[in-house]
């Protein structure tokens, strides 16, 4: 069964922007500041995660991996040799292919969870992981890499764009090449997604961080470039900082510390950092042709960058203004929305939602990182942009849609939640539901389930109530 592929909890051990560190000295452990990350995949996998389990549990899995369960000897053999065929140059983790493989060759070692393990994994192992046993103690959860492949239907190294596509293509560009663009019929063509060549200047729109009058663009984007890196120079003056050189944490740093500073009712809240990424990316694609995951930005220009690092900021900016009190004290937009998940599917499937209250899982447990993060710990980086179409074309896409995107993924895994007769399994499952292969027509699906969700429910109180 897929959802037996993800009995994990949700971990990673480096360092996020703005987050604190623990200081856990080892033996073997490098400086800190020994490397910087230069490409974007190496910025994720070196990214901390917002959420820990707790610091004894954490000591308890850095420090010894007897607590985990050894695995079958024909299944990890199998998994060995798929691993090693597909990721020969990687380094694996000697700690734990020690106590997990005793019985294996010294060359068999099993690779900690990252962006390029899960994604070149086969059906086959898919298969081969089915028979893994459940492990008695809570183990270390893998967790959706940050940054998955972003590869769309109109990427590079996709199959050529359909006729459909093209068609679609050539409106948008007619709709941004008018001299007052349209956005009510900008966000009826954006609902459906965005075709990825005229992404970045839809969502710059979309946001309202461009006027619809094609004169005023120009300017408006050198007035507000300049804007934020006069913030840059008057709250974060990096320039005497040895060696100086720009890479993806601190450009993030900047961000996170301008918008902190712009905004002190709730200044930086873990899991801010995750909202920035998308716009990132979306922007950093008008200028690479190549997957974003190991471009190294040091190969851009001065220029450039400012203009990405500058244009996500307020992107980001305007996301936020419509979700701010999910990061004020106490976040009680978080409690709301979490509350009227609850309530929303107590209406739309009693048997789940009854199934909860029986193993005594409450739903802050498992929805209120779906709020805090917009389900980007939930789904592939290239799946969150998607969303990020529809919801930019949506009413208060980010707060009120979201909602019911929420219920729609909820529901999507009903069977499996049903299937989990313990409050452990089912926490597990909640929070790491098998969507790492996950694209467009997963998400399109998601989407039109949350739409007549909304269509029912959301001028409807008391619809289906008992």
């Amino acid at each position: 069964m897929a959802a037996e592929s993800g009995r994990q909890f949700w971990k990673r051990s480096a360092k996020l922007p703005g987050s604190f560190i623990k200081d856990r000295s080892k033996a073997n452990a490098l400086p800190m500041k020994s490397k910087k990350a230069s490409s974007f995949h190496e910025f994720a996998r070196n990214t901390s995660d917002a959420w820990d389990i707790g610091d004894d549990e954490d000591e308890d899995f850095s420090s010894s991996s007897s607590s985990l369960q050894t695995l079958n000897s024909k299944v990890a053999k199998a998994t060995a040799a798929q691993v090693l065929e597909n990721h020969s140059k990687l380094r694996a983790k000697p700690e734990r292919a020690q106590s997990a493989l005793s019985d294996m060759p010294t060359n068999c070692k099993v690779i900690k969870s990252s962006s390029e393990a899960q994604l070149s994994r086969t059906s086959e192992e898919a298969c081969v992981r089915n028979p893994l046993q459940k492990q008695q103690s809570l183990p270390l959860r893998p967790v959706i890499p940050l940054v998955a492949r972003i590869s769309d239907q109109n990427a590079s190294g996709a199959p050529p764009m359909t006729v459909r596509e093209k068609t679609r293509l050539e409106k948008f560009r007619q709709l941004l090449s008018s001299h007052n663009t349209d956005l009510d019929e900008l966000r009826k063509c954006s609902w459906p997604g965005v075709p990825r060549e005229v992404r970045p200047v839809t969502w710059r729109l979309l946001s309202g961080y461009l006027p619809a009058n094609m004169e005023r663009r120009k300017l408006t984007l050198q007035r507000k470039r300049e804007e934020y890196f006069g913030f840059i120079q008057q709250y974060y003056d990096s320039r005497n900082e040895e060696h100086h050189q720009d890479t993806y944490r601190q450009i993030f740093e900047r961000i996170l510390f301008i918008w902190a500073i712009r905004h002190p009712a709730s200044g930086y809240v873990q899991g801010i950092n995750d909202l920035v990424t998308p716009f990132f990316v979306v922007f950093l694609s008008e200028y690479v042709e190549e997957d974003v995951e190991n471009f190294d930005v040091t190969n851009l220009s001065q220029d450039v960058l400012r203009s990405i690092e500058a244009d996500s900021f307020w992107c980001m900016s305007k996301l936020l203004d419509g979700i701010q009190d999910n990061y004020t004290f106490a976040q009680p937009g978080i409690q709301k929305k979490v509350k009227a998940l609850e309530e929303l599917v107590s209406r739309i499937d009693e048997q789940v939602h009854n199934h909860f209250r029986k193993y005594e899982v409450e739903y802050l447990q498992f929805a209120f990182r779906w709020m805090n993060n917009l389900l980007m710990r939930e789904l592939p980086l290239r799946c969150t942009i998607r969303l990020w179409d529809t919801y930019q074309s949506e009413p208060e896409g980010f707060s009120h849609f979201h909602l019911y995107v929420c219920a729609a993924f909820l529901i999507k895994w009903r069977k499996e939640i049903l299937d989990e007769e313990d409050f452990q399994g089912l926490l597990m499952l909640l929070q790491n539901l098998p969507t790492i292969h996950w694209g467009n027509e997963e998400i399109g699906l998601l989407l039109a389930e949350a739409y007549r969700l909304k269509y029912m429910f959301a001028d409807a109180p008391n619809h289906y109530r008992r």
